[in-house]
């Protein structure tokens, strides 16, 4: 009978085209990790891997037995987690990259609780303002806010994202409200990056402006405190101004335009086949935390 230490081996060396990712995330060399694969292919008797000095691709057999072998190891996941019966029995680290602001306000501040449940498993948040390569990084999950469009993960929205133009009374009362669309080309605009676009939703349907500003800078916390402190217009969501909104430091305006509807807030994972239950008890956890009206908004 195949080694199921192997077949674990091969869906890792499978699912990040690499055999030194593979054995870093497992705890193997290289040259172990090679061995394993060797071994299961002579077993089997067929080449699962084709391999070049650059990449590592899956061959006809070896797909077709990837997919059968995902089904097994999810499956002996689910029979582990339903004989443990007890959450406490979760154990390993979980690798989680998220935005920085959103991971400092809205996961940092709850991981106490999730982590009292389970309080074997460790958790490694990485936060970025950069997409993160989810497989390359050996993340478990990301946690994204933005429109997905690669069909090569798996994503769960957690919540949905609402972002609104806004700035300070102060900033209003030295330089006007505007009125319109067109008016913001008078005003100093707070774009969250360098050629930013913002993509909105009026009376009118859809519409992309390019905002125009003095400041430049790649960090998002940086436009915040800008908005706040009265230097111009930004377009922020309503989870990272929500209080400031709620308190009257900052104030909407041309309300009957909003952010793209289509960005929003979700989980995100290499594969649908082969779910750890740990990754899916944090991300049932983030859902049941956020759900479709998240706190920011009541």
């Amino acid at each position: 009978m195949t080694n199921l230490g192997d077949l674990e081996i091969f869906a890792k060396v499978a699912a990040t085209g690499s055999m030194s990712l593979a054995g870093r995330a497992l705890g193997f060399s290289p040259a172990v990790v090679s061995k394993r694969i060797k071994r299961l292919e002579d077993r089997l008797g067929t080449r699962l891997l084709q391999r070049t000095t650059r990449q590592i691709s899956l061959t006809e057999a070896g797909q077709g037995f990837y997919d059968r072998v995902l089904g097994i190891l999810a499956g002996l996941e689910e029979a582990e987690f339903y004989i443990s019966g007890r959450s406490a029995q979760m154990h390993g680290t979980l690798k989680v990259s998220a935005p920085t602001s959103f991971g400092r306000m809205h996961i940092a501040p709850h991981l106490k609780r999730f982590m009292d449940a389970h309080p074997d498993l460790a958790i490694n948040l990485v936060l970025s303002d950069e997409f993160s390569d989810i497989v390359g990084g050996g993340f478990d999950l990301a946690i994204r806010i933005a429109e997905l469009t690669d069909s090569s993960l798996v994503a769960r929205r957690l919540a949905p994202v609402r972002r609104v133009l806004c700035a300070s009374p102060d900033y209003l009362k030295a330089n006007g409200t505007p009125d319109s669309i067109d008016d913001l080309k008078r005003h100093r605009c707070l774009p969250a990056h360098n050629n930013d676009v913002w993509r909105l939703e009026g009376p009118e349907g859809a519409l992309s402006i390019r905002p125009e500003g003095m400041l430049t800078t790649n960090s998002s916390e940086v436009i915040r405190e800008a908005v706040i402190a009265g230097l111009g217009i930004a377009l922020r969501s309503t989870w990272d101004i929500g209080a400031e909104l709620k308190s009257g430091q900052l104030v909407q305006v041309l309300p009957a335009y909003e952010g793209s509807r289509n960005v929003t807030l979700s989980a995100v994972y290499p594969s649908r086949q082969f779910l750890p239950a740990k990754v899916r008890l944090f991300i049932d956890y983030l859902a049941e935390l956020y759900g479709p009206v998240p706190y920011w908004e009541r």
